[in-house]
Protein backbone atom coordinates (compact mmCIF):
# COMPACT_ATOMS: atom_id res chain seq x y z
CA UNK A 1 0.00 0.00 0.00
CA UNK A 2 1.29 3.23 -1.14
CA UNK A 3 2.37 6.25 1.90
CA UNK A 4 0.04 8.27 2.71
CA UNK A 5 -0.07 11.73 0.67
CA UNK A 6 -0.33 15.23 2.28
CA UNK A 7 -0.66 18.55 0.13
CA UNK A 8 -1.11 21.77 2.04
CA UNK A 9 -0.85 24.06 -1.10
CA UNK A 10 -2.75 27.16 -1.42
CA UNK A 11 -6.16 27.19 -0.74
CA UNK A 12 -6.79 23.29 -1.05
CA UNK A 13 -7.22 21.16 1.72
CA UNK A 14 -5.01 19.09 3.51
CA UNK A 15 -5.52 15.49 2.93
CA UNK A 16 -4.69 11.83 2.74
CA UNK A 17 -4.85 8.61 0.76
CA UNK A 18 -5.17 5.18 1.65
CA UNK A 19 -5.99 2.33 -0.30
CA UNK A 20 -5.13 0.59 -3.47
CA UNK A 21 -4.37 3.29 -6.11
CA UNK A 22 -7.12 1.54 -8.71
CA UNK A 23 -10.05 1.66 -6.25
CA UNK A 24 -13.73 4.07 -6.35
CA UNK A 25 -12.62 6.44 -4.08
CA UNK A 26 -14.54 6.92 -0.70
CA UNK A 27 -14.06 10.77 1.10
CA UNK A 28 -14.44 10.75 4.66
CA UNK A 29 -14.69 14.15 6.36
CA UNK A 30 -14.20 15.22 9.67
CA UNK A 31 -16.70 16.66 12.75
CA UNK A 32 -15.60 20.17 13.77
CA UNK A 33 -12.39 20.41 16.03
CA UNK A 34 -11.27 16.62 15.34
CA UNK A 35 -8.90 15.59 12.84
CA UNK A 36 -8.60 12.94 9.71
CA UNK A 37 -7.71 10.52 12.82
CA UNK A 38 -11.08 10.61 14.40
CA UNK A 39 -11.85 7.95 11.12
CA UNK A 40 -8.43 5.73 11.91
CA UNK A 41 -10.74 3.00 13.39
CA UNK A 42 -12.44 2.77 9.79
CA UNK A 43 -9.75 2.93 7.75
CA UNK A 44 -8.36 -1.10 7.93
CA UNK A 45 -11.67 -2.35 7.01
CA UNK A 46 -13.08 0.34 3.93
CA UNK A 47 -9.29 0.87 2.83
CA UNK A 48 -9.57 -3.21 1.79
CA UNK A 49 -12.52 -1.76 -0.71
CA UNK A 50 -11.74 1.55 -1.66
CA UNK A 51 -9.42 4.39 -1.78
CA UNK A 52 -10.06 6.17 1.18
CA UNK A 53 -8.90 9.93 0.83
CA UNK A 54 -9.41 11.82 4.25
CA UNK A 55 -9.23 15.52 4.33
CA UNK A 56 -8.52 18.27 7.42
CA UNK A 57 -10.39 21.65 7.58
CA UNK A 58 -8.75 24.67 7.91
CA UNK A 59 -6.37 25.01 11.25
CA UNK A 60 -7.06 21.65 11.99
CA UNK A 61 -4.56 19.07 12.43
CA UNK A 62 -1.93 21.29 11.37
CA UNK A 63 -3.37 22.08 8.28
CA UNK A 64 -2.79 25.79 7.07
CA UNK A 65 -5.12 28.16 8.76
CA UNK A 66 -6.86 29.55 6.14
CA UNK A 67 -10.07 30.18 7.57
CA UNK A 68 -13.53 29.06 5.42
CA UNK A 69 -16.81 30.67 6.55
CA UNK A 70 -19.15 29.11 4.66
CA UNK A 71 -19.93 25.70 4.55
CA UNK A 72 -20.30 26.04 0.33
CA UNK A 73 -16.49 27.44 0.75
CA UNK A 74 -15.56 24.10 2.21
CA UNK A 75 -17.24 22.08 -0.07
CA UNK A 76 -15.22 24.48 -2.89
CA UNK A 77 -11.97 23.36 -1.40
CA UNK A 78 -12.76 20.09 -0.92
CA UNK A 79 -13.85 19.67 -4.73
CA UNK A 80 -10.56 22.11 -6.11
CA UNK A 81 -8.45 19.40 -3.77
CA UNK A 82 -9.95 16.25 -5.56
CA UNK A 83 -9.58 18.03 -8.95
CA UNK A 84 -5.99 18.82 -8.20
CA UNK A 85 -5.66 14.70 -7.80
CA UNK A 86 -8.50 13.53 -10.69
CA UNK A 87 -10.26 12.34 -8.65
CA UNK A 88 -14.01 13.20 -10.47
CA UNK A 89 -16.58 11.13 -9.12
CA UNK A 90 -17.09 9.51 -4.94
CA UNK A 91 -19.06 8.43 -2.36
CA UNK A 92 -18.93 10.44 0.68
CA UNK A 93 -19.15 9.98 4.96
CA UNK A 94 -19.07 12.89 6.69
CA UNK A 95 -19.49 13.70 10.62
CA UNK A 96 -21.19 16.80 11.66
CA UNK A 97 -19.90 19.72 9.58
CA UNK A 98 -18.37 16.96 7.36
CA UNK A 99 -21.60 16.24 7.27
CA UNK A 100 -22.84 19.68 5.70
CA UNK A 101 -20.22 19.89 3.30
CA UNK A 102 -20.95 15.84 2.06
CA UNK A 103 -25.19 17.63 2.09
CA UNK A 104 -24.16 20.67 -0.04
CA UNK A 105 -21.84 18.85 -2.40
CA UNK A 106 -25.17 16.58 -2.88
CA UNK A 107 -26.84 19.31 -3.68
CA UNK A 108 -24.77 21.74 -5.69
CA UNK A 109 -22.50 18.81 -7.60
CA UNK A 110 -24.88 15.76 -7.38
CA UNK A 111 -22.82 14.17 -10.70
CA UNK A 112 -19.74 14.41 -8.55
CA UNK A 113 -21.50 12.27 -5.24
CA UNK A 114 -22.53 8.45 -5.84
CA UNK A 115 -23.73 7.96 -2.70
CA UNK A 116 -23.75 9.68 0.45
CA UNK A 117 -23.27 8.98 4.32
CA UNK A 118 -24.40 11.58 6.70
CA UNK A 119 -23.00 11.25 10.45
CA UNK A 120 -24.30 13.21 13.37
CA UNK A 121 -25.75 15.24 10.90
CA UNK A 122 -29.00 18.15 10.73
CA UNK A 123 -30.14 20.23 8.06
CA UNK A 124 -29.74 23.15 10.34
CA UNK A 125 -26.93 22.72 13.25
CA UNK A 126 -28.57 24.31 16.93
CA UNK A 127 -29.19 27.92 16.31
CA UNK A 128 -27.06 30.81 14.37
CA UNK A 129 -27.10 32.13 17.76
CA UNK A 130 -25.38 29.20 19.58
CA UNK A 131 -22.17 29.01 17.08
CA UNK A 132 -21.24 32.57 17.10
CA UNK A 133 -21.87 32.49 20.94
CA UNK A 134 -19.17 30.00 20.91
CA UNK A 135 -17.01 32.22 18.78
CA UNK A 136 -17.22 35.33 21.07
CA UNK A 137 -16.39 32.70 23.86
CA UNK A 138 -12.97 31.17 21.84
CA UNK A 139 -11.91 34.70 20.88
CA UNK A 140 -11.87 36.67 24.28
CA UNK A 141 -10.87 33.28 26.03
CA UNK A 142 -9.10 30.74 23.33
CA UNK A 143 -9.62 27.17 22.58
CA UNK A 144 -9.50 25.64 26.38
CA UNK A 145 -12.92 26.04 27.33
CA UNK A 146 -14.13 24.45 24.26
CA UNK A 147 -11.63 21.69 24.67
CA UNK A 148 -12.39 21.25 28.26
CA UNK A 149 -15.92 20.65 27.40
CA UNK A 150 -15.62 18.70 24.07
CA UNK A 151 -15.98 14.90 25.95
CA UNK A 152 -19.17 15.98 27.51
CA UNK A 153 -20.30 16.73 24.27
CA UNK A 154 -19.13 13.94 22.06
CA UNK A 155 -18.91 11.00 24.05
CA UNK A 156 -21.54 9.11 26.76
CA UNK A 157 -20.41 9.71 30.42
CA UNK A 158 -19.73 5.83 30.35
CA UNK A 159 -17.21 5.61 27.33
CA UNK A 160 -15.49 8.98 28.79
CA UNK A 161 -15.06 7.34 32.19
CA UNK A 162 -13.51 4.16 30.61
CA UNK A 163 -11.90 5.57 27.90
CA UNK A 164 -9.66 7.96 29.48
CA UNK A 165 -6.41 8.21 26.65
CA UNK A 166 -9.10 8.96 24.16
CA UNK A 167 -10.63 11.44 26.29
CA UNK A 168 -7.39 13.14 26.57
CA UNK A 169 -6.77 12.72 22.49
CA UNK A 170 -10.26 14.34 22.05
CA UNK A 171 -8.78 17.55 24.08
CA UNK A 172 -5.52 17.86 22.25
CA UNK A 173 -7.11 17.62 18.91
CA UNK A 174 -9.47 21.02 19.80
CA UNK A 175 -6.74 22.50 21.82
CA UNK A 176 -3.93 22.33 19.08
CA UNK A 177 -6.73 23.53 16.35
CA UNK A 178 -6.03 27.17 15.05
CA UNK A 179 -8.98 29.48 16.90
CA UNK A 180 -9.72 31.80 14.16
CA UNK A 181 -10.59 28.50 11.55
CA UNK A 182 -12.73 27.30 14.81
CA UNK A 183 -14.42 30.52 14.85
CA UNK A 184 -14.69 31.02 10.81
CA UNK A 185 -16.22 27.00 11.13
CA UNK A 186 -18.72 28.13 13.93
CA UNK A 187 -19.54 31.01 11.71
CA UNK A 188 -19.88 28.19 8.55
CA UNK A 189 -22.32 26.37 11.34
CA UNK A 190 -24.38 28.96 11.78
CA UNK A 191 -25.46 30.03 8.85
CA UNK A 192 -26.18 26.58 7.15
CA UNK A 193 -29.50 25.60 6.73
CA UNK A 194 -30.67 23.51 4.06
CA UNK A 195 -34.62 22.35 5.45
CA UNK A 196 -35.76 23.49 2.47
CA UNK A 197 -33.83 22.06 0.06
CA UNK A 198 -33.60 18.02 1.51
CA UNK A 199 -36.04 17.21 -1.43
CA UNK A 200 -33.14 18.01 -3.74
CA UNK A 201 -30.82 15.75 -2.26
CA UNK A 202 -31.07 13.15 -4.94
CA UNK A 203 -28.29 10.34 -4.50
CA UNK A 204 -28.70 7.06 -2.07
CA UNK A 205 -27.98 8.79 1.78
CA UNK A 206 -27.25 6.91 5.21
CA UNK A 207 -28.31 9.09 7.87
CA UNK A 208 -26.08 7.76 10.70
CA UNK A 209 -26.80 8.42 14.52
CA UNK A 210 -25.64 7.85 18.01
CA UNK A 211 -28.61 6.95 20.16
CA UNK A 212 -27.18 9.03 22.61
CA UNK A 213 -26.03 11.66 20.79
CA UNK A 214 -27.11 15.11 22.16
CA UNK A 215 -25.79 17.95 19.94
CA UNK A 216 -27.04 16.49 16.77
CA UNK A 217 -29.17 13.39 17.97
CA UNK A 218 -31.90 11.37 16.50
CA UNK A 219 -34.76 13.78 16.08
CA UNK A 220 -32.43 15.74 13.62
CA UNK A 221 -31.62 12.71 11.77
CA UNK A 222 -35.11 11.72 11.35
CA UNK A 223 -35.66 15.14 10.11
CA UNK A 224 -33.23 14.40 7.46
CA UNK A 225 -34.44 11.06 6.42
CA UNK A 226 -38.10 12.66 6.33
CA UNK A 227 -36.86 15.39 3.73
CA UNK A 228 -34.07 13.10 1.60
CA UNK A 229 -36.04 10.92 -1.30
CA UNK A 230 -34.01 8.20 -0.83
CA UNK A 231 -32.40 7.98 2.80
CA UNK A 232 -32.38 5.27 5.61
CA UNK A 233 -32.17 5.73 9.40
CA UNK A 234 -29.17 3.89 10.92
CA UNK A 235 -29.35 4.20 15.08
CA UNK A 236 -26.49 3.21 16.65
CA UNK A 237 -26.67 2.37 20.46
CA UNK A 238 -24.32 3.64 23.15
CA UNK A 239 -22.98 5.68 21.05
CA UNK A 240 -22.65 9.70 20.98
CA UNK A 241 -21.55 12.61 18.74
CA UNK A 242 -18.32 11.03 17.66
CA UNK A 243 -20.05 7.54 16.80
CA UNK A 244 -17.13 6.40 14.46
CA UNK A 245 -14.59 6.68 17.25
CA UNK A 246 -17.19 5.68 19.93
CA UNK A 247 -18.57 2.34 18.52
CA UNK A 248 -16.09 1.96 15.56
CA UNK A 249 -17.67 -1.59 14.31
CA UNK A 250 -20.81 -0.72 14.33
CA UNK A 251 -20.18 2.31 12.29
CA UNK A 252 -17.80 0.21 10.21
CA UNK A 253 -20.35 -2.33 9.01
CA UNK A 254 -23.00 -0.01 8.06
CA UNK A 255 -20.54 2.16 5.97
CA UNK A 256 -19.80 -1.62 4.44
CA UNK A 257 -23.28 -2.18 3.90
CA UNK A 258 -24.77 0.87 2.86
CA UNK A 259 -21.43 1.76 -0.05
CA UNK A 260 -21.74 -1.84 -1.35
CA UNK A 261 -25.14 -1.60 -1.92
CA UNK A 262 -26.11 1.65 -3.02
CA UNK A 263 -23.06 2.46 -5.32
CA UNK A 264 -23.08 1.18 -8.64
CA UNK A 265 -19.40 2.22 -9.71
CA UNK A 266 -17.89 0.03 -7.15
CA UNK A 267 -16.83 -3.63 -6.28
CA UNK A 268 -19.90 -5.94 -7.49
CA UNK A 269 -19.28 -7.81 -4.44
CA UNK A 270 -18.68 -6.77 -0.71
CA UNK A 271 -19.41 -8.65 1.77
CA UNK A 272 -22.47 -7.07 4.03
CA UNK A 273 -22.54 -7.81 7.60
CA UNK A 274 -25.18 -9.38 9.19
CA UNK A 275 -26.96 -7.03 11.83
CA UNK A 276 -25.66 -3.39 11.23
CA UNK A 277 -28.89 -2.33 12.46
CA UNK A 278 -30.16 -0.27 9.53
CA UNK A 279 -33.81 0.70 9.80
CA UNK A 280 -36.43 0.94 7.48
CA UNK A 281 -36.95 4.58 6.21
CA UNK A 282 -38.85 6.87 9.14
CA UNK A 283 -42.39 8.47 7.87
CA UNK A 284 -42.83 11.47 9.68
CA UNK A 285 -46.21 12.35 11.06
CA UNK A 286 -45.83 16.69 10.25
CA UNK A 287 -45.01 17.55 6.87
CA UNK A 288 -41.37 18.04 6.21
CA UNK A 289 -41.51 21.27 5.39
CA UNK A 290 -43.38 22.41 9.24
CA UNK A 291 -40.50 20.68 11.25
CA UNK A 292 -38.97 23.15 13.12
CA UNK A 293 -38.82 25.53 10.29
CA UNK A 294 -39.94 28.34 11.82
CA UNK A 295 -40.44 30.30 8.70
CA UNK A 296 -43.00 32.54 6.94
CA UNK A 297 -44.58 30.67 4.27
CA UNK A 298 -43.50 31.69 0.64
CA UNK A 299 -46.16 33.56 0.20
CA UNK A 300 -46.57 36.34 3.10
CA UNK A 301 -42.61 37.29 1.78
CA UNK A 302 -43.51 37.48 -1.84
CA UNK A 303 -45.07 41.30 -1.68
CA UNK A 304 -41.52 42.16 -0.05
CA UNK A 305 -39.39 45.03 -0.85
CA UNK A 306 -35.86 43.67 -2.00
CA UNK A 307 -33.97 44.69 0.80
CA UNK A 308 -36.09 43.15 3.04
CA UNK A 309 -35.35 39.32 3.07
CA UNK A 310 -31.39 40.42 2.86
CA UNK A 311 -31.47 43.17 5.88
CA UNK A 312 -33.73 40.53 7.75
CA UNK A 313 -30.58 37.93 7.20
CA UNK A 314 -27.86 40.77 8.40
CA UNK A 315 -30.43 41.95 11.22
CA UNK A 316 -30.04 37.90 12.54
CA UNK A 317 -26.87 37.65 11.94
CA UNK A 318 -25.56 40.25 13.70
CA UNK A 319 -28.28 40.99 16.75
CA UNK A 320 -29.32 37.15 16.81
CA UNK A 321 -32.07 35.25 16.70
CA UNK A 322 -33.68 35.45 19.84
CA UNK A 323 -33.06 39.24 20.25
CA UNK A 324 -34.72 39.39 16.91
CA UNK A 325 -37.71 36.77 17.25
CA UNK A 326 -38.68 38.68 20.39
CA UNK A 327 -38.81 42.04 18.49
CA UNK A 328 -40.93 40.58 15.84
CA UNK A 329 -43.08 38.62 18.26
CA UNK A 330 -43.92 42.21 20.10
CA UNK A 331 -44.65 43.56 16.93
CA UNK A 332 -48.84 43.93 15.99
CA UNK A 333 -50.70 46.10 13.36
CA UNK A 334 -49.61 49.41 14.79
CA UNK A 335 -45.40 48.84 14.88
CA UNK A 336 -45.12 46.23 11.68
CA UNK A 337 -44.37 49.04 9.24
CA UNK A 338 -41.80 50.42 11.78
CA UNK A 339 -40.25 46.83 12.14
CA UNK A 340 -40.48 46.44 8.20
CA UNK A 341 -38.62 50.00 7.79
CA UNK A 342 -35.72 48.77 10.37
CA UNK A 343 -34.85 45.67 8.59
CA UNK A 344 -35.56 47.39 5.07
CA UNK A 345 -33.39 50.77 5.85
CA UNK A 346 -30.91 50.30 8.23
CA UNK A 347 -30.37 46.58 7.94
CA UNK A 348 -31.46 45.72 4.16
CA UNK A 349 -29.98 48.90 3.27
CA UNK A 350 -26.80 50.24 5.50
CA UNK A 351 -25.45 47.17 7.14
CA UNK A 352 -25.36 45.75 3.79
CA UNK A 353 -23.17 48.33 2.03
CA UNK A 354 -19.74 47.48 0.98
CA UNK A 355 -17.62 50.50 1.99
CA UNK A 356 -17.20 49.31 6.12
CA UNK A 357 -16.35 46.26 7.21
CA UNK A 358 -19.11 44.68 10.21
CA UNK A 359 -16.58 45.19 12.80
CA UNK A 360 -16.25 49.15 11.51
CA UNK A 361 -20.09 49.33 11.68
CA UNK A 362 -20.50 48.10 15.03
CA UNK A 363 -17.53 50.26 16.05
CA UNK A 364 -19.51 53.30 14.36
CA UNK A 365 -22.87 52.53 15.96
CA UNK A 366 -21.51 51.83 19.88
CA UNK A 367 -19.97 55.33 19.53
CA UNK A 368 -23.86 56.63 17.96
CA UNK A 369 -25.48 55.11 20.59
CA UNK A 370 -23.43 56.05 23.46
CA UNK A 371 -23.35 60.22 21.80
CA UNK A 372 -26.79 59.78 21.28
CA UNK A 373 -27.37 58.74 24.87
CA UNK A 374 -29.92 55.93 23.97
CA UNK A 375 -28.03 53.44 26.23
CA UNK A 376 -31.42 51.53 26.67
CA UNK A 377 -30.25 50.18 23.16
CA UNK A 378 -26.64 49.65 24.37
CA UNK A 379 -26.64 45.97 25.49
CA UNK A 380 -27.79 44.46 22.34
CA UNK A 381 -25.47 46.49 20.59
CA UNK A 382 -22.46 45.12 22.64
CA UNK A 383 -23.10 41.45 22.07
CA UNK A 384 -23.55 42.34 18.24
CA UNK A 385 -20.29 43.63 18.55
CA UNK A 386 -18.43 40.82 20.16
CA UNK A 387 -20.86 38.73 17.55
CA UNK A 388 -19.13 40.82 14.78
CA UNK A 389 -15.38 39.89 15.72
CA UNK A 390 -14.96 42.77 18.54
CA UNK A 391 -12.99 41.67 21.26
CA UNK A 392 -13.51 43.26 24.84
CA UNK A 393 -10.04 45.14 24.75
CA UNK A 394 -11.52 46.80 21.57
CA UNK A 395 -15.15 47.91 22.53
CA UNK A 396 -12.95 49.23 25.97
CA UNK A 397 -10.70 51.41 23.38
CA UNK A 398 -14.13 52.36 21.67
CA UNK A 399 -16.12 53.56 24.97
CA UNK A 400 -12.72 55.32 26.09
CA UNK A 401 -12.38 57.29 22.82
CA UNK A 402 -16.77 58.13 23.15
CA UNK A 403 -15.33 59.53 26.71
CA UNK A 404 -13.58 62.21 25.40
CA UNK A 405 -16.07 63.22 22.54
CA UNK A 406 -19.30 62.24 24.08
CA UNK A 407 -18.22 63.21 27.60
CA UNK A 408 -17.41 61.18 31.34
CA UNK A 409 -20.94 61.00 32.36
CA UNK A 410 -22.18 59.10 28.99
CA UNK A 411 -18.85 56.85 28.60
CA UNK A 412 -19.35 56.28 32.52
CA UNK A 413 -22.71 54.60 32.14
CA UNK A 414 -21.65 52.87 28.85
CA UNK A 415 -19.10 51.27 30.70
CA UNK A 416 -21.28 49.33 32.90
CA UNK A 417 -23.49 48.55 31.08
CA UNK A 418 -20.84 46.75 28.23
CA UNK A 419 -18.96 45.58 31.39
CA UNK A 420 -22.17 43.19 32.47
CA UNK A 421 -22.71 41.91 28.87
CA UNK A 422 -19.22 41.14 28.10
CA UNK A 423 -18.54 39.09 31.35
CA UNK A 424 -22.16 37.45 30.60
CA UNK A 425 -21.20 36.40 27.21
CA UNK A 426 -17.91 35.74 27.27
CA UNK A 427 -17.47 33.32 30.63
CA UNK A 428 -17.53 29.54 29.60
CA UNK A 429 -20.04 27.26 30.34
CA UNK A 430 -19.46 26.39 33.88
Amino acid sequence: MPQPQVSQAGQLLQYRFDGPDDAPVLVIGPSLGTTWHMWDRQVPELSQHWRIFRYDLPGHGGAPAHSAAAVTDLADRLLATLDSVGVQRFGYAGCSIGGAVGADLALRHPHRVASLVLVAASPRFGTADEFRQRGVIVRSNGLEPIARTAPERWFTPHFAAAQPAIVEWAVQMVRTTDPGCYIASCEALASFDIRTELSRIGVPTLVLVGAEDKVTGPAEARTLVAGIPDARLALVPGASHLAPVEQPGAVTDLLLMHFSTTWQDTLASIPVPAGSGLTAPFVPVVPVAEIGSGAAPEAATMGRPDRYDSGMKIRREVLGDAHVDAATAASDAFTDDFEELVTRYAWGEIWNREGLDRRARSCVTLTAVVGSGHLETLAQHVRAALRNGLTPVEIKEVLLQTAVYCGIPAAGAAFAIAQSVIQEETTPPA
